[in-house]
This record gives structure tokens, C-alpha cells and sequence, in this order.
């Protein structure tokens, strides 16, 4: 039995795209909905939230400090939580005012990963991006309902991209040179409780995955077979990281949205970030590098 810490009682509407930054000692992660950007110091237990314009779906880290952002008027940079204003990068979405970009994650040769998702209907509007340090803007592939799940594995052979509404996780063959995926097939394509939501891979390739109105979190082996899970206090968990000195602690985000006057009732820490220690470490969170 995993023992579960609720560390930051924020109440997120939706809480997701949690990174950990090693030089900081401190979480980072979104409230899509606020919308906001929120930083956590463990050491102090102080809480810092920066306010954004638009719907925001996914952080990286930056190599030259501050953060890059997926919102719904596309890529921007962020030089600082506590002023100055976001930076527009490029809006390869402009002509679809519906879309939103969603889940993100930087590779390890400094590229930010971001999918798109209609923000009114569940139609397969969505499209996968790559964002390049010199600022080009690639489109990886098309026909996605909500995606999440962006994360690689410890070898950069993999590549993993779920469709939360189409019920699965793929894994694709991954090209870290030049950035490109191919041969998709099915990781995980079966769930008895929830959806698929936000992941992140440990330092042994398992695939931890929050499983969204499911109320758990799930370690996957190499091979997409369950290896073990985290019950959950709240029943729409969003998405994971490692963080931590020693990068074994996992920091958990999750969401009220949609949640009833009744479920919020029954759920008091619907919307916090918790934290367990499961025994095993993660890697250090790649950064953006432009």
C-alpha cells in the first residue's frame, strides 16, 4: 500500500502538465481552466500562481530559464512566473478558433511536443505538433479526439501518444535525430475504470499513467502490462511526474470539473496535487531549447 499526500490543496478545475525542475527544486504545473500557471517549493511549502489570458494546456521547462507554453492561441514563452508578459512563438492553429493545444513535454534534444484538441466537441479537429529550438513549427500527425500522454521512453527508441476519448495509449517508433515517429501500434487499448490522461516514464521504461475519472494511477512495464497501482483519494487524477532530490517522489495532478455538488462533497481534495513514494526514480525533465 502506496501512502497518498495531498501537498498542495489548489483545487484545480483541471490541474495537468506537471514538470519537475531539478535547478529550482520545485514543481511546476497548470490549472488549464483557472487559467493559470502554478509553482510549488516543497522545501518551504509556498505556493506561487501566475494568471494567463487564454486556456492553457501544457508547460516545459526552458534551457535558458523560464518556461515555454501550449495555449489556445498556440506557443508562447514565459521568461518569468512572477512578471513580463508571454511571447508569442507561432499559432499553427489560428484558422481553428474551436482547437486548444492540450498535453506537452520536451524531448531530450530540446524540442517541445504538443498536441491540439476541439475545445467544444469531441471531433478528431486535433493534430500533434513538434516545436523546434529555432522556433519552426512541424505537424506530426492529425485525426486526434484528446491527446495526452506524451512521453518517451529512457532510450528515446519509443514514443507514446493516447487519444483519451478513442480509449488507448500508442507507442511509435521514435527517431530522436531528426524527430519523427512511425509504426504505431496499440500499448495500452484496454481500461476498466477510466481514460488514459497525462503520463510520465520512470527510470526503469514503465509508463505510469493517471487514469482520468478512473481514480488510480497505473505503472505499465515495457510490454504494457499493469506492474502495479496507485488508488487515488480523488476520481479524476490528470497526469504525473517524478520530482525530489532524488527524483523518487511522484507528483500526482488531478481536476473538479464536471464533478457534481454531491461528488465534491465526497471528493474534499478533488482539484489538489499529491505526492507518493512508490520506490523508483524518474529521469530528469528535459528543457526546451529556444
Amino acid at each position: 500500500m502506496i501512502d497518498i499526500e495531498c501537498v498542495v490543496q489548489s483545487k484545480d478545475r483541471l490541474g495537468e502538465s506537471p514538470v519537475w525542475s531539478t535547478a529550482e527544486h520545485a514543481l511546476y504545473w497548470v490549472d488549464s481552466r483557472g487559467p493559470s500557471i502554478r509553482r510549488f517549493d516543497p522545501r518551504s511549502g509556498a505556493t506561487a500562481t501566475r494568471a494567463m489570458p487564454d486556456v492553457i494546456g501544457s508547460i516545459g521547462l526552458r534551457s535558458r530559464g523560464g518556461l515555454v507554453v501550449a495555449t489556445q492561441t498556440g506557443f508562447h514563452t514565459l521568461d518569468r512566473l512572477d512578471g513580463g508578459e508571454p511571447a508569442s512563438v507561432v499559432d499553427p492553429e489560428a484558422h481553428l478558433p474551436e482547437n486548444r493545444f492540450n498535453d506537452g513535454r520536451c524531448d531530450r534534444r530540446g524540442r517541445f511536443w504538443a498536441g491540439t484538441m476541439n475545445d467544444h466537441r469531441r471531433d478528431p479537429t486535433g493534430a500533434l505538433y513538434r516545436l523546434d529550438p529555432d522556433a519552426r513549427c512541424t505537424r506530426i500527425r492529425d485525426d486526434i479526439i484528446v491527446p495526452n500522454s506524451i512521453a518517451w521512453s529512457p532510450d528515446d527508441t519509443i514514443m507514446y501518444l493516447a487519444d483519451t476519448y478513442r480509449g488507448v495509449i500508442l507507442a511509435y517508433d521514435f527517431a530522436a535525430a531528426d524527430g519523427t515517429i512511425a509504426n504505431p501500434r496499440p500499448f495500452v487499448d484496454s481500461f476498466a475504470r477510466g481514460r488514459p490522461d497525462g503520463s510520465t516514464v520512470d527510470a526503469d521504461g514503465c509508463l505510469w499513467n493517471a487514469e482520468y475519472a478512473g481514480r488510480r494511477v497505473v505503472r505499465y512495464t515495457p510490454r504494457g502490462k499493469v506492474d502495479r497501482v496507485i488508488e487515488m483519494p480523488v476520481s479524476q487524477p490528470t497526469s504525473c511526474c517524478f520530482g525530489g532530490a532524488n527524483l523518487d517522489v511522484l507528483y500526482i495532478t488531478s481536476a473538479t470539473q464536471r464533478l457534481s455538488a454531491e461528488q465534491l462533497a465526497a471528493e474534499p481534495l478533488a482539484g489538489c496535487v499529491f505526492a507518493c513514494s512508490p520506490g523508483v526514480r524518474g529521469l530528469p525533465e528535459p528543457a526546451y531549447g529556444g
